[in-house]
């Protein structure tokens, strides 16, 4: 079969059996072009929670899936291929955390939504990169101990100073490899470019950078921006989504290094063989999980919209 042909089956099958498709914005562009809705981790789970149709299908990785489950627990949910995961969701565990709190005692604890399912029934809020500022400002605490990622934890900290924050030492392995020798090196290789980058590069990136924000924030500001070249500062495939997108501009990636193995994982024939019958995995979570997590959730919808 073709990639054309494989698309068109994948169409005809999710219409068949009711099953809405979810794409994160680092899939592949042939995912992404039979997706139902594409966007961030956030954004896919409110399509999820709003859609008439009887199943889900992810294309990303498990937290996401996951939060889908929680958000509609009445919706068969699968993750198209199941070994796709999150390094930095898998970094910090309900016993580590509990430490943590030891350590920073009515600290309020706010997750990034890159975070398991079980992990979220320990914690106050989740944020996503685009809300995180917004909802810790939000919140009546002073004191925030921000899980797992420092550096997105850093970046809103800065944003204000009046509030106390506390860190965990975790992070995005993708991410964290841009520094600033790849941000000098993309400046002398294209002089005109602005810098997209998102907030869980590390400070000496982010600092330099034209732009800081979420998947879909860098993407709405190059669509938007009158300026023609852009450095991208995180995972690769949005280079190409932007190409795709806006061919009258051009895209360069801030580093080659700035891969998503486990997004790459989910091919068009994990989709087919999922909407087949043979393939894929049904999430499933516990009535306690779903609904303690969902109360983390929840809040964060509340005070980020």
């Amino acid at each position: 079969m073709t990639v054309r042909e494989i698309q068109d089956e994948i169409l005809r099958l999710k219409k068949e059996k009711d099953i809405y498709i979810l794409a994160h914005a680092y899939q592949k562009q042939s995912v992404l072009e039979i997706a139902d809705a594409v966007g961030d981790s956030y954004g896919l789970s409110v399509h999820a929670s709003q859609c008439s149709h009887q199943g889900v299908l992810m294309c990303g990785v498990r937290f996401m899936a996951e939060t889908c489950k929680i958000l509609c627990p009445d919706k068969k949910v699968w993750l198209a291929n199941p070994m796709a995961g999150c390094p930095m969701a898998q970094q910090l565990d309900l016993e580590g955390l509990k430490k943590l709190k030891a350590l920073y005692p009515g600290f309020t604890v706010v997750a990034y939504i890159n975070t398991t399912a079980l992990l979220k029934t320990g914690c106050d809020v989740c944020v996503t990169s685009a809300s995180a500022e917004k909802i810790c400002r939000a919140l009546d605490s002073d004191h925030i101990l921000f899980i797992p990622d420092p550096n997105l934890g850093h970046y809103v900290a800065q944003k204000i100073p009046e509030k106390t924050f506390a860190f965990y030492d975790g992070g995005c392995p993708r991410h964290k490899v841009a520094t600033k020798d790849h941000v000098l090196k993309a400046r002398s290789l294209h002089p005109n470019a602005l810098l997209l980058v998102h907030p869980e590069c590390i400070p000496q990136v982010t600092e330099l950078a034209d732009y800081v924000g979420s998947t879909t924030g860098i993407m709405d500001y190059a669509k938007k921006s009158t300026a023609r070249e852009f450095v991208i500062g995180t995972e690769n495939s949005i280079v190409e989504h932007l190409q795709f997108a806006h061919p009258d501009k051009k895209f360069y990636p801030l580093s080659s290094e700035l891969t998503c193995m486990d997004m790459q994982l989910t091919t068009l024939m994990d989709i087919y063989n999922c909407l087949k019958g043979n393939g894929g995995e049904e999430i499933q979570l516990p009535e306690n999980v779903i609904e303690k997590a969902g109360a983390c959730i929840r809040r964060m919808i509340q005070l980020g919209g």
